[in-house]
């Protein structure tokens, strides 16, 4: 790469200054005089330059590392505002395609035409993680769902596991359509695609299917696995985010009124592994705060959000989500959202206590206690 001022740095005598040498500087910027072919202002106090003499090549590299590490959008746009040099490198495509997750994860209360541009020059540089980011405000947001549809599908593409999945969520409702227009072998293939790259919600919502039926040939024992995967993998990423975190027992703590008899495992169940839940993606996160600003906390007339905390889908049509069979109460986008929301909330408001809980307290969710059906 050709840098600003060539093939060659500038040797490093060149950043040697005698002090004799900036006193006289000093003395000249503060007349005004002109030095080496530019004028200083005084309040450099005649001292050179050094950032100027750094190469492009230098900067973007810099540049580079600070995208793809930031903490917040606060972080990297600070930095573009320091100088008219850092702001146009900071644009610069192979600084943006560097973006992480955390450096876009905007705010829907600091939302603006600005802040969709800028997602907007990323998603355009095949940023995956844009693309998914973007797409899923367009889609559900600002219901733009062609366009949304589409960088979702751009990040899928690029092995986007989040936009895989997201993409098997929109063929098993419909989404954006009618409910012929779900296409539950899609759903599946998606879905599949997404748990072989080890998306958690992915290995979830294809273990349920096997179970069930749902959109494949029915494979109970095929889908315990993958539900002992996800279970295991998402075990294993609180232990990875907490390198020094002692698990405590009620973790892993196992119940036969909960794993379905002798034999079972605490890594089986939806219901027996208590790890904490785990952190939404910052797109899902968006979703969240932007439904819940809107008066009436609902996305339109008639329509609901998934009533998993953490999911902040919406439904594009009236009854597009399924609801709990058991109280009728709650519905979710799929059935990963309604386990993870069973474990964590639901299942001590589904139904009185009374009618699950056995002589010692445990609980017993029974067969019902996780099913879903449709809306008709």
């Amino acid at each position: 790469m050709r840098t600003r001022r060539g093939l060659c740095y500038p040797k490093a005598a060149d950043f040697c200054v005698d002090d004799r040498l900036l006193k006289r500087r000093k003395v000249e910027a503060a007349a005004g005089v002109q030095v080496e072919g530019r004028k200083r202002s005084p309040e450099s106090g005649g001292r050179p330059d050094f950032f100027d003499s750094l190469p492009d090549d230098l900067v973007l590299s810099v540049l580079c590392k600070l995208s793809s590490t930031a903490g917040c959008p606060a972080d990297f746009l600070n930095v573009l505002i320091t100088c008219k040099r850092l702001n146009g490198l900071g644009l610069n495509s192979i600084v943006l395609s560097k973006a992480c997750r955390k450096m876009l994860a905007v705010k829907a209360k600091n939302w603006s035409e600005s802040t969709h541009r800028f997602l907007k020059l990323c998603a355009d540089t095949g940023n995956a993680e844009a693309c998914y980011t973007l797409g899923m405000i367009r889609f559900y947001c600002l219901q733009n769902r062609g366009s949304g549809a589409s960088l979702m599908a751009k990040a899928a593409i690029a092995s986007h596991a989040p936009a895989l999945y997201s993409l098997a969520v929109v063929q098993f409702n419909g989404s954006g359509g009618t409910k012929s227009d779900k296409d539950l072998r899609a759903g599946v293939a998606l879905c599949a695609r997404a748990a072989f790259l080890g998306h958690i919600d992915a290995l979830r919502e294809l273990g349920h299917c096997l179970q069930d039926g749902y959109g494949v040939k029915k494979n109970i024992a095929e889908g315990r696995r993958f539900l002992i995967q996800a279970n295991a993998r998402e075990l294993a990423a609180v232990l990875v985010a907490s390198p020094t975190a002692v698990v405590p027992p009620s973790w892993l703590a196992w119940s036969p009124h909960r794993h379905g008899g002798e034999g079972g495992c605490p890594l089986l169940s939806d219901f027996g592994c208590n790890v904490p839940s785990p952190a939404p993606h910052p797109a899902n996160q968006f979703l969240s705060e932007w439904f819940s600003n809107r008066i009436g906390n609902v996305p339109g007339p008639g329509l609901r959000l998934c009533s998993h905390s953490s999911c902040g889908r919406p439904e594009t049509r009236r009854h597009e989500f399924r609801r709990c069979s058991v109280c009728g109460a709650v519905n979710y986008c799929s059935r990963a959202c309604q386990a993870l929301d069973w474990k964590l909330r639901h299942k001590v408001e589904c139904a009185p206590v009374e009618r699950w809980a056995d002589d010692d307290g445990d609980v017993n969710v029974g067969l019902n206690g996780d099913a879903m059906e449709e809306d008709r």
